[in-house]
Formats: C-alpha cells, structure tokens, sequence
C-alpha cells in the first residue's frame, strides 16, 4: 500500500498529538524515586525471625537451616546448663560461641548468625 501526501501528513500529526498529550500527562504527574529502597529496613532487627539463643526454646532452634531436633535439645540443655553454671551472665554473647559446642563449627555458626540475635541484659534463659 503506498500513502499518499494527505494521508503521512495526517499520521504525522496525529502522533504528534499523541507525543504531545503523554508529554503533558506526565510533566502533570512525574513519578519519581529519589533512592533505591535498602536492602534492610531502619527497623529490620525488630523482626521476630530471629531467635535469642539465650531465651529460645528447643522448637525454635529446630526451626533454624540445619539444626534438627536433636542438635536444638542439646543446644537447649547445653544454654540452660551454662545458665545456671554463671547466673546473671548470658551463655552466649555473639554467634562464634556456639563453636564451643559439639557438632557446630565455624561454618555452621556463619550460617546460624543471620537467624540470632543477642538482646542480653533484657532476655533471661528459660527453664
């Protein structure tokens, strides 16, 4: 199909219109975001999915990538054993103390510290 004069005039222009309008339309309505969102919130450690190692529950802790039930109870029994050995201190102050136990390493501890976190003097063992 060839377009005669008339008609690549009209197509023209009523682009032309269409650019108009939407330049319009959007100098009307910018939408802008001045900054990426964070990767983390200002209020991300106030999230309730991590645990306190030294106040979590067996349950909890087998809740964690790569602790079962078993390695959670002895977890559970080993922090409730530190707590009543030093009463007033909390069996554990930061991720790397969980090396002291069997069955956890360095590279297990890495993996745990994202799901941990430490809230002493505020949190108590359990009983």
């Amino acid at each position: 199909m060839i377009w005669t004069q008339r008609q690549r005039a009209v197509l023209v222009g009523a682009l032309l219109l269409l650019s108009a309008c939407l330049t319009a339309r959007f100098a009307a309505h910018p939408r802008f975001v001045p900054d990426p969102q964070p990767p983390q919130g200002p209020r991300y450690a106030d999230l309730e999915d991590r645990i306190d190692p030294n106040t979590a529950d067996w349950p909890a802790w087998a809740a964690l990538p790569g602790i079962g039930e078993k390695r959670a109870r002895q977890i559970a029994a080993e922090r409730d054993r530190r707590a009543a050995l030093m009463p007033g201190r909390p069996p554990f102050t930061r991720a790397e103390d969980l090396e002291e136990l069997p069955g956890i390493g360095p590279a297990t501890a890495e993996r745990l510290a994202p799901h941990l976190r430490f809230d002493w003097p505020a949190s108590r063992p359990s009983r």
